[in-house]
């Protein structure tokens, strides 16, 4: 996830149409979204189910475009300083890039968000064992985001609805996808609310226990720049302290104090003061952050009556909060860009992203959670059903 329009650009609607009475049939001009997208080109059939792009637009000025293939925020404009509408996420502008390339840009990510040891959990005494999709050194072979190109970040949502403010998705997971246990429908909406906020909720049912543990995975550049690193950006987590992971992105059960690390962010400041820190964590990560911070908000009685995180672009002023009930924050600093065969790989409107283009903010259970009962539990069962939510609010300062 305000006067607002949602444009359902299927086939029948981007083909309006010009014929010239002097020179016979002219073909139209493609209709573009603000973010200069042609809808066109994500009108596809991925196993019967169709597949399109979606435009939300707010009452003051903020367009989100949404693909049903994963869940997907394609583009998020929003207005700088000087009233420009900015796309600030990463992404393709085609639906057969997002097919050809493996890629979390923008996804509704499920079942698990994040990392689970091995693939392996145990719940109610039986062990589930999952698709290991996140292979390291020797054997380590864990489980990530919910299956990587078999999860649902790569499946067709159905859509429920679209209207003026929001678009409905939903999923439905059988019985052991990719291991996992129960039967689960499973609902992302988006809308745009409060000016230019976008809101993002989760909400699924199983029939059976089971662990449930999505988040949005935009990439954010709030400079807009997409062919210059994103690590001039100021960042603030409002965090004591964050789960220690081995190299392997694999918590280690540890939770340690930010402070007199290159972890602090409890006072804002860029992302490069830090990115390059001869510190263990940033090593193990690639020499960057992906890291879950334990969010202090997560206390509080009203856990999104503060932000949990804010960034900021001086050039072009704008500034996001974000807001999650959600005990946890990944942050990743595209550590993996344009490195490792990447380098050649042309996204939205020709773009070449280099390393550390921009830095993701995952709302979430720790990383995992369904194997250290200590920490807030990923589980849900038929009478608990799922609900995560988070908010991105964009404003100028």
């Amino acid at each position: 996830m305000k006067a607002s329009k949602v444009s359902l650009l299927g086939a029948g609607f981007t083909m309006a149409l010009a014929f010239a009475a002097c020179n016979g049939a002219q073909k139209a001009e493609p209709q573009l979204t603000a973010s200069g997208l042609d809808p066109a080109k994500f009108e596809t059939v991925i196993d019967g189910d169709s597949v399109k792009l979606y435009t939300l637009k707010g009452d003051k000025g903020m367009e989100v475009c949404i693909t049903n293939f994963g869940g997907r925020v394609v583009s998020l404009m929003v207005p700088d300083k000087n009233d420009s509408l900015v796309d600030v996420v990463l992404g393709f502008d085609n639906i057969n890039d997002y097919l050809t390339h493996s890629t979390d840009y923008g996804s509704s990510v499920g079942r698990y968000a994040n990392r689970i040891n091995l693939g392996r959990f145990t719940l109610n005494d039986s062990t589930y064992q999952l698709t290991q999709n996140d292979l390291h050194s020797g054997d380590r072979n864990h489980c990530l985001h919910g299956g990587g190109a078999t999860g649902w970040m790569n499946k067709v949502y159905k859509v429920l609805e679209a209207n003026d403010n929001c678009i409905k998705l939903q999923i439905t997971s059988p019985d052991g996808d990719n291991g996992f246990p129960g039967n689960v429908v499973a609902v992302t909406t988006y809308k745009i609310v409060n000016g230019n906020t976008l809101d993002i909720t989760w909400e699924a049912t199983t029939d059976q226990p089971t662990i449930i543990n999505q988040t949005n995975h935009n990439y954010y550049n709030l400079s807009g720049e997409m062919e210059q690193p994103g690590y001039d950006q100021v960042l603030s987590i409002n965090a004591d302290s964050f789960t220690v992971a081995d190299d392997s992105y694999m918590p280690t059960g540890e939770v340690r104090a930010v402070e007199g690390t290159p972890m602090d962010f409890r006072e804002a400041r860029a992302i490069k003061t830090g990115i390059k820190a001869e510190f263990d964590q940033i090593q193990n990560a690639n020499g960057g952050y992906d890291h879950n911070w334990c969010l202090n908000t997560y206390r509080l009685e009203n856990a999104e009556s503060e932000p949990c995180a804010t960034l900021w672009s001086e050039k072009t002023g704008i500034f996001m909060e974000m807001f999650t009930n959600e005990p946890g924050v990944q942050v990743y600093t595209g550590n993996f860009q344009g490195i490792q065969g990447e380098e050649n790989v042309a996204r939205k409107h020709g773009k070449h992203y280099p390393q550390y283009v921009s830095v993701c903010l995952e709302s979430q259970k720790y990383p995992d959670s369904p194997n250290h009962p200590e920490w807030p539990s990923p589980v849900v069962t038929p009478e608990k059903p799922y609900y995560s939510h988070a908010a991105y609010r964009f404003t100028v300062k």
